[in-house]
């Protein structure tokens, strides 16, 4: 199965956060998408692994994603080296997805950021036609993504671009509340967390909101790449002056 979007997330929940309204967005247009994990978040003070996993596959189905993989790196320990570089490698050369979505360049969990440079090394290394690998027993073919786009997450960040999600707030949230076990349950017994408190799901929607604001829209999702976008039609993106 070749993807036109491969979103990739430290932590099960980092992609429904940040960028799923695009997700959606895009699936509507007839694009075919899909989501790989790094990690199980199992070091998250509330749930465990195996939950995350059952919250993650809820979420997907939510999303109508075509493929939700995890790969199973060691949270809060995994870095950005040959091995896991290779996973991320076979995972490209797999999808062949022409658009790739990571984590935040910079951000308060350090997952974050090595998730970041880690899917953005691989995406260049996966199109180096001496790096070998395999799948499943076949040789795999060299391929590199047409461009990484970095969703912004906790810390504000200059976005390169703002995707309209007026459409997909309701399916946004819906997707984050997937997820029980992290955010705000009324009446829940688990330790809170900077995430699980009542106002955090408030802040997901304002921010929402503002990045929406700042292109004349309802709700928007945010974005930084580390290249020049290069365009060959002015009209083709809309903005507030």
């Amino acid at each position: 199965m070749q993807l036109d979007i491969l979103a990739f997330g430290a932590h099960p929940d980092d992609v429904e956060l940040s960028c799923s309204g695009t997700l959606m967005s895009h699936i509507a247009m007839g694009k075919t998408v899909g989501i790989v994990d790094l990690t199980n978040g199992e070091l998250g003070t509330r749930g465990n692994a195996e939950l995350r996993l059952n919250e993650a596959t809820a979420a997907a189905e939510i999303l109508g994603v075509a493929v939700r993989e995890n790969l199973h790196m060691a949270d809060g320990f995994f870095t950005n080296d040959k091995a896991h570089q290779l996973e991320i490698v076979k995972i490209l050369r797999k999808y062949r997805p022409q658009v790739v979505f990571a984590n935040a360049l910079t951000d308060r969990h350090p997952d974050h950021a090595k998730g970041a440079r880690l899917v953005a090394d691989a995406c260049f290394l996966a199109g180096l036609l001496k790096i070998e690998t395999e799948l499943d027993g076949e040789k795999q073919v060299a391929y590199r993504p047409g461009a990484v786009y970095h969703y912004v997450q906790f810390r504000p960040a200059d976005a390169d671009f703002i995707v309209d999600i007026s459409g997909y707030m309701d399916k946004k949230m819906e997707s984050i509340m997937a997820y029980s076990s992290q955010f705000y349950k009324l009446g829940s017994d688990e330790p809170e967390t900077v995430i699980s408190s009542k106002h955090f799901l408030k802040n997901v929607e304002e921010r929402a909101s503002d990045f929406g604001r700042q292109i004349g829209v309802r709700f928007g999702e945010a974005f930084t790449c580390e290249s020049k976008l290069g365009i060959t039609n002015v009209f083709q993106f809309l903005h507030v002056t």
